[in-house]
């Protein structure tokens, strides 16, 4: 999105509100995608935080998620595929007061673009990472993607996939990323917190976001979204509370050594004391793991809430400190200078 789509106001002159980020564009996605529930929610969300719309900026791949800052009042920019990262990377380097979003989706972020999301974790650039996560690709209509289940059937595959799918919460968590949350598009409260949750950390926030693809693959997520099913079949994390889940509240998760096991709290074996706690400032990372892994269980709940909160140092002050203090010791730089010197040039002493 070009400069000129942003109002050349100051936004904190008065209260900003969902209409202040809300464009011109028409909102073009499939009728009941979930997509449409994610925008919402971040334009309602976005005023709370009291940042200038002039400093908020979106930046996004290539996929059905990518359309998302045509549809925000707020500087953006469209990448190319898988590529959304290493544009946020450049500009936290060089403007690292601005407050950068990215919009990606599972094929964009997991598969062309796997080798920077994984960069950009283990560095910790201070970004927001919406991950829509629909398990197929939709854009292209309807080929497997990183995170589509084995056995899946599409266009690409029609005898299912044989393919084993990625984790998108053990990948984040393989490269050290300092947060890690999950949330539902029908929930739509719960991902509103979520997002709150988010942003409020400093360092990279990987926020994986599981949405309905209604024409390519239409109820992927329905018994985490159905009310009749649902008790039953997700565990929100809550900090400091038990793991204890199911329409009667009469079922835990406990651990035997380091494997996690599903237990009845109502035949009187075992109470709610027995069950584990959940720590999302979890430094070690072994059970932010273990919770990640119930996706790949079965008869485990899928958990939804932050699965890992912890501090670490942001890449881009880290970058700042280092320049100011090659800056202090070797003086200001000059490129014209550096022109002229000759033909070779030798590297100071670091020491």
């Amino acid at each position: 999105m070009s400069a000129d789509a942003v109002e050349v106001t100051d936004s904190r002159a008065y209260p900003l509100t969902r209409e202040d980020f809300q464009t011109d564009q028409i909102v073009r996605w499939c009728p009941g995608c979930g997509d449409y529930a994610i925008l919402a929610q971040v334009q309602r969300t976005l005023p709370d935080f009291d940042v200038p719309r002039e400093n908020t900026v979106f930046i996004s791949g290539i996929g059905c998620s990518s359309r998302f800052p045509y549809y925000m009042n707020t500087y953006g920019f469209h990448s190319i595929h898988g590529r959304a990262a290493v544009i946020a990377t450049g500009l936290k380097a060089s403007r690292p007061e601005l407050d950068v979003w990215i919009v990606t989706g599972d094929g964009d972020s997991l598969s062309i673009g796997a080798n920077h999301f994984l960069h950009m974790c283990r560095r910790n650039l201070n970004v927001v990472v919406l991950l829509f996560n629909n398990q197929i690709y939709g854009l292209t209509k309807g080929q497997y993607s990183p995170t589509s289940p084995q056995g899946q059937r599409s266009y690409s595959s029609p005898g299912g996939s044989i393919d084993a799918p990625f984790n998108p919460m053990r990948v984040a968590l393989g490269a050290n990323a300092s947060f890690v949350a999950r949330a539902v598009d029908r929930d739509t409260k719960h991902l509103s917190e979520m997002i709150r949750r988010s942003h409020a950390h400093q360092g990279t926030s990987i926020l994986e976001i599981y949405q309905d693809c209604i024409v390519y693959n239409k109820g992927a997520f329905h018994e985490l979204t159905d009310k009749s099913s649902k008790a039953d079949e997700v565990l929100y994390l809550e900090h400091g509370a038990p793991m204890v889940f199911g329409r009667a509240k009469d079922k835990g998760i406990r651990l035997v050594g380091l494997e996690p096991r599903v237990v009845s709290l109502s035949d009187g074996k075992y109470s709610v004391a027995d069950v584990l706690v959940h720590d999302e400032y979890d430094t070690h990372g072994t059970l932010c793991d273990i919770l990640a892994s119930f996706q790949e269980r079965k008869d485990f709940p899928r958990p939804l809430g932050v699965i890992r909160n912890i501090e670490r140092a942001c890449y881009e002050d880290m970058l700042t400190h280092q320049l100011a203090a090659a800056s202090d010791r070797l003086g200001t730089p000059s490129l014209q200078a550096l022109f002229e010197e000759g033909d070779t040039w030798v590297a100071p002493d670091m020491e």
